[in-house]
């Protein structure tokens, strides 16, 4: 790996970094650097996702948080993701999405993905928001 390719690198974690402090205030420690490996099995799977998709994906321009937030829930609900929609529930808030927006969001999805789906996806969110 060249010189230029570590930097591009610590860079996109970096990105990572704020835009995942960004995205759940209070929820992710402290300043400056972060390590959320925990010595088990995959450990480096969410060290991995703070440069790929949180600083690759998340820290891009092109879209607002708040659309790249309505894409992931659409996203996540249609694969069936509860867990990781839990999250993006709490992240979509942060962002500015409304509860009735969160609403509109799991009907639409009725249509596009299945009841099932929709169905699963509110349970998620509901769980989430601790109802």
């Amino acid at each position: 790996m060249s010189a230029e390719d570590v930097k591009e690198a610590i860079d996109l974690r970096v990105a990572g970094i704020e835009a995942l402090r960004a995205a759940l205030p209070g929820v992710v420690p402290g300043e400056g650097d972060l390590d959320l490996r925990d010595g088990l099995l995959g450990e480096d799977l969410v060290e991995i996702s703070l440069s790929t998709v949180w600083g690759a994906l998340w820290g891009r321009e092109g879209l607002a948080p708040r659309d790249r937030s309505l894409v992931t829930l659409g996203i996540l609900i249609a694969l069936g993701a509860e867990p990781e929609l839990k999250t993006h529930v709490r992240v979509a808030l942060t962002n500015g999405v409304t509860r009735d927006e969160l609403a509109e969001v799991l009907y639409h999805s009725a249509g596009y993905a299945g009841f099932p789906r929709a169905v699963a996806a509110r349970t998620a969110a509901r769980e989430a928001l601790g109802e």
